[in-house]
């Protein structure tokens, strides 16, 4: 091995630092697998795992366009742009990551709550969030937005601004800059922003049980397996979990494996 050529007491005591990390994320999720595999099929087998599964990755794929939508273009803005009070603006995308998930949960519940003006105002038009499909999205968007938006905001800062400066000066809109330049050479980090909010989404249950907890989404049915289903249960639907996160990171590596040019 390379490390064990060069001799250096810094790069051994690294590499074996480095080694027990990599241990710590893998054993578990080993351990998990091997002991799962009994009930796979029976997880496979019911309605209700699949649906909550399903109900997961399809209201995480919700909040994911919905933060792309609203979160770029503020990437953007704060990637390339000075305003007053920027720094406070910027502090605050962070703030969904150090709140409780839980205290998350209740600080949208008095906003979008049917009792709350603002949920009550828009349950008059048919909106309701509170054990719905909208909640689940809003719980998880809340929670996973700093993800995409910083993702996007690296990306953005790390496009040379010359190549901006070139297109405009033969012409080009702002608007036509950012969709020929900056977004395809920002790609690779905003798509890299978009599985890591997915997943962050995918996986949140704090916010999601206090705002809405049905329909069911996978990390509530895990919650409600520990008290009913026993462990041989949970483990089952931990394992499938985890082999569908596995699938779904390697077909995003393989479509993010080559770099994004700019269009023009």
């Amino acid at each position: 091995m390379a490390w064990l050529k060069q001799k250096s007491p810094f790069i051994v005591v690294s590499s074996v630092l480095g080694l027990v990390m990599a241990l710590f994320i893998i054993v578990p999720i080993f351990g998990a697998l091997t002991y799962s595999t009994g009930g796979l099929q029976n997880a496979l087998a019911s309605s209700v795992v699949t649906n909550a599964i399903f109900m997961s990755f399809y209201c995480a794929l919700l909040a994911t366009l919905f933060i792309f939508v609203f979160g770029i273009p503020f990437a953007y803005v704060l990637s390339k742009y000075e305003f007053p009070g920027k720094k406070a603006v910027d502090s605050l995308v962070d703030l969904p990551i150090l709140i409780p998930h839980n205290a998350a949960g209740l600080a949208l519940l008095v906003v979008l709550g049917r009792a709350y003006p603002i949920g009550s105002f828009l349950n008059s038009f048919g909106i309701t969030f509170q054990d719905t499909i909208f909640g689940i999205v809003a719980a998880m968007a809340f929670v996973s937005c700093p993800f995409m938006i910083r993702s996007a905001q690296e990306a953005f800062s790390a496009v040379n601004p010359a190549m901006e400066r070139t297109a405009r000066s033969l012409g080009a809109t702002n608007f036509k800059v950012f969709v020929h330049v900056t977004f395809p050479l920002a790609l690779r980090g905003i798509l890299t922003g978009c599985l890591l909010t997915w997943a962050r989404a995918v996986a949140e249950f704090g916010a999601v049980v206090v705002l809405a907890e049905f329909p069911l989404t996978a990390p509530v049915l895990l919650y409600n397996l520990s008290s009913t289903g026993g462990l041989s249960v949970e483990l089952a639907v931990t394992g499938l979990l985890i082999l569908l996160a596995i699938v779904i990171l390697v077909i995003f590596r393989i479509a993010t494996s080559k770099p994004a040019r700019p269009a023009y």
